[in-house]
């Protein structure tokens, strides 16, 4: 397959990729809907029963506009004092209040906006199809600014240090100022031929940012002039095929101290020294979306939906959770004692951190999950593919 990063080919790919996630186990199953021939299509798993050990409720529903639908965006809300943005393909920004679910205002745009919001710094700033990045007062929702880049933005931006961090989708990450958005600096990482649909949101550390890549590396980049600190692989592209090469960092890295945590779509988990890049150790469960870390553990969902309890210091596995296989699963995302993901058929999961199994379940709705969920002051939210936000708390 010809290089390409059009979103018309990268789309393709995505389709492909949702195919398999979404319970097809062999390329030809892709378009048969068999595995072999006379055999039937290997379903997601039913969901079995559980006896609650948790107790969650709905707090608040609200709508965020039109959703991404078959885009593969995989948007999310963000959360900044106290309010919470979200961005629809069609219906701009809302900000809500974090409590209540009220909305507290609206921009109104007729641009695509594909990416989800990144706010902070008295900023809400999302990026669109075409390549435009939108600053918005997070207090008012009036525009302050707007900015160009290459490439289709799907990755939310992120915002600190005076500068917003954009990634597109040509491999580029673009540092403009956040009270102009004048570009400072970009960054340009070389895409492989096919990849999954899906990009990682930079991540802020002091002085420096984190970077997943298309082609299975993180790098650490100077944060005022873009200079590459380190490069780390956490997936090797290996394989026959280009599509057993791929191994993408979709998911944003998670930094906890100067330890940084990324998984990837080759099922490799990894934990780096943050200043140095050097690696701490290496699991080979894991998957493109990103991971939760708690106090003790590392939780990933890997692509068949396996749920993984990994140790935060020596990256053994502590419990594994396959009762959800082929539910085209989130990120995970921890709630108190529990890590959370959600699937293609709207359903919410809690898993306790310390064994793996299921202690809660909350259904959403109909239509599929596909951002990791997003945690503020005790209060889950997720944003399903039809702009639908919600927020739960335990009871």
């Amino acid at each position: 397959m010809k290089r390409t990063s059009g979103p018309a080919v990268r789309l393709i790919a995505a389709v492909a990729i949702v195919a398999a996630l979404g319970g097809c186990s062999t390329v030809k199953g892709w378009f048969s809907g068999k595995d072999k021939e006379g055999e039937k299509p290997v379903e997601p798993a039913e969901l079995i029963d559980i006896t609650p050990t948790a107790f969650v409720s709905k707090m608040w529903s609200a709508n965020a506009g039109k959703g991404e639908k078959r885009l593969g965006l995989q948007q999310v809300p963000a959360v900044d004092d106290g309010r919470v943005y979200a961005a629809a393909v069609d219906g701009g920004v809302r900000a809500f209040d974090l409590q209540t679910g009220k909305q507290v205002w609206q921009y109104k745009s007729d641009l695509r906006l594909s990416g989800g919001p990144g706010a902070g710094q008295g900023l809400v700033v999302v990026g669109t199809l075409d390549g435009q990045v939108i600053a918005l007062d997070a207090a008012t929702g009036a525009e302050k600014w707007q900015a160009k880049v290459p490439n289709e933005v799907i990755a939310a931006p992120a915002v600190g240090q005076g500068i917003v961090f954009v990634r597109s989708n040509d491999g580029r990450v673009t540092a403009l100022a956040a009270d102009t958005g004048e570009r400072r600096w970009f960054w340009t990482s070389e895409l492989p031929s096919l990849t999954v649909r899906g990009n990682a949101p930079v991540v802020v550390g002091p002085g420096v940012v984190f970077a997943g890549s298309d082609d299975g590396t993180v790098t650490a980049l100077a944060a005022n002039d873009g200079r590459p600190m380190w490069t780390q692989a956490v997936g090797i592209g290996e394989g026959r095929s280009e599509l057993e090469r791929m191994a993408d960092v979709d998911g944003a890295p998670v930094l906890e101290g100067s330890t940084l945590y990324a998984t990837s779509f080759k099922k490799e988990t990894v934990a780096l020294e943050g200043p140095s890049g050097r690696p701490l150790w290496t699991r080979d469960n894991g998957g493109a979306g990103g991971l939760g870390v708690t106090s003790s553990a590392v939780v990933v969902s890997d692509p068949a939906g396996t749920v993984w309890g990994l140790d935060k210091y020596s990256g053994g596995a502590l419990w594994s959770n396959t009762t959800l296989a082929r539910r085209s699963l989130t990120a995970p995302t921890i709630h108190g004692d529990y890590a959370v993901v959600g699937d293609f058929d709207g359903y919410l999961h809690w898993l306790r951190t310390d064994n793996g199994e299921v202690a809660a379940r909350a259904r959403v709705g109909g239509k599929a999950i596909r951002g990791k969920p997003v945690v503020a002051d005790g209060i889950l939210l997720v944003q399903d593919v039809e702009g639908g936000l919600t927020a739960f708390g335990f009871k």
